[in-house]
């Protein structure tokens, strides 16, 4: 790239552009709401599967993605996420123990509570809350206050995993998904409240999985821990396509926590907090690492999804989102740094989703393809979460702090 060219993140075509596919998104995932409440995966064609019912997750991420469309003033959306703040807050919500199910219990056997699950319920809460919709803000309290009370374990300074439905045995398992999205968390929570305390937690999270775990690993970071915080490398070896819970190391997982450093130096920088050196150099070196790993290591273009503790590629499918938090960190990293090293990988990464991903016949984003490039009959023709590539439209032209639902009123 020509050292003078103008940078897509400062481009307004570029902004058109992103504005335009973000807009697409939505209107495609709009056909996810279940008139019985919440939303369900859609198939590649945008329709509603034979039964699907609602799942908690998706719904939760649909309450916060349409709280942002609705905060951008996208007609409709704010009935969208009132929709799903009325599942939350019902079918989805354990009326006896308290808490939300993953799925609809009508529907789903599994009764446990995990934190993964509650954290989203919760930053779905947030951003609907910032966005005055109907409900939120008590639906926030309830599950900022189990999150509190359940899940952040004062003494580990990190969040502990799942629960029995009575929140009578706690699983002798820590997860570095769920945490990286209690960063994620935190960092809303720190703005949507005004409460800096949740700064507090998430640099010790990042402390302990990045800066204690992946750096000595060549920034590997290790996704399995036992339920003393003891490493578990070896957990699911047998299961390296594990949707939640693959073995090895998760490039897409690398690219996704090196972004949220770099939010979390800005937050702490805006209110005149300390902020360790090694924040920065640790987000860097992970990005790089992420790369060195993922990128077409197996011949092929694009992001492999899991590697071995050696950077072998241990599953190739090539999945939507982790390229989407690819390019959300490198535009985090241009924007931080101004390198056109940075700049070179944002292009190429839109480049591929673009050729790759968008289905410009049906709608939508390819939720999984294979190792040619094709929908992995695996997964199948599946489009299942706006989540994280309508994120992707939206943090290019955000600055770094404040939070997403906070800064997108300002687009």
């Amino acid at each position: 790239m020509d050292q003078n060219s103008r940078r897509w993140i400062d481009s307004a075509t570029h902004h058109h552009w992103l504005t335009r596919e973000g807009l697409a998104l939505f209107e495609f995932h709009r056909q996810a709401r279940l008139a019985s409440g919440g939303f369900a995966v859609l198939d590649g064609d945008g329709r509603i599967p034979h039964g699907a019912s609602a799942d908690t997750m998706l719904t939760a991420r649909m309450a916060h993605s349409c709280a942002l469309a609705a905060l951008q003033g996208v007609p409709g959306a704010a009935a969208l996420s009132e929709h799903a703040i009325r599942a939350l807050a019902g079918k989805l919500h354990d009326e006896q123990y308290g808490g939300w199910f993953g799925a609809d219990p009508a529907a789903s056997d599994d009764r446990t509570k995990q934190c993964y699950t509650h954290h989203f319920v919760a930053l779905g809460a947030a951003t609907a809350t910032h966005a005055g919709i109907p409900g939120a803000a008590a639906l926030l309290e309830e599950a900022v206050g189990i999150i509190n009370t359940r899940f952040w374990s004062a003494d580990e300074q990190a969040f502990v995993e799942s629960y029995s439905q009575d929140w009578g045995e706690l699983s002798d398992y820590r997860g570095g998904n769920s945490n990286m999205h209690g960063v994620e968390l935190c960092l809303a929570l720190a703005d949507v409240r005004d409460e800096p305390l949740w700064l507090d937690r998430a640099l010790a999270i990042v402390e302990r999985l990045i800066h204690r775990h992946a750096t000595p690993r060549d920034y590997r970071i290790l996704e399995h821990f036992h339920g003393d915080w003891s490493a578990w490398p070896e957990h699911n070896a047998d299961r390296p396509d594990d949707c939640f819970y693959p073995y090895g190391a998760t490039p897409g997982h690398g690219f996704e926590w090196s972004r949220l450093m770099l939010h979390l130096e800005a937050a702490l920088e805006t209110r005149g907090r300390a902020v360790p050196t090694w924040l920065f150099t640790d987000a860097a070196a992970l990005f790089d690492a992420s790369l060195r790993d993922g990128w077409a290591t197996d011949g092929a273009p694009g992001l492999v999804y899991t590697v071995d503790w050696e950077g072998r590629p241990n599953s190739r499918r090539r999945r939507h989102w982790t390229h989407c938090e690819a390019l959300a960190a490198a535009a985090a990293f241009l924007q931080r740094t101004g390198e056109a090293y940075y700049e070179r990988w944002y292009r190429q990464l839109w480049d591929f989703v673009n050729t790759a991903f968008i289905d410009r016949a049906r709608g939508g984003w390819y939720q999984e393809l294979d190792g040619k490039l094709q929908i992995d009959t695996t997964e199948g023709d599946i489009k299942p979460d706006l989540y994280h590539a309508y994120q992707a439209t939206l943090l290019p032209r955000l600055p770094l702090a404040l939070n997403l639902a906070l800064a997108v009123e300002r687009l």
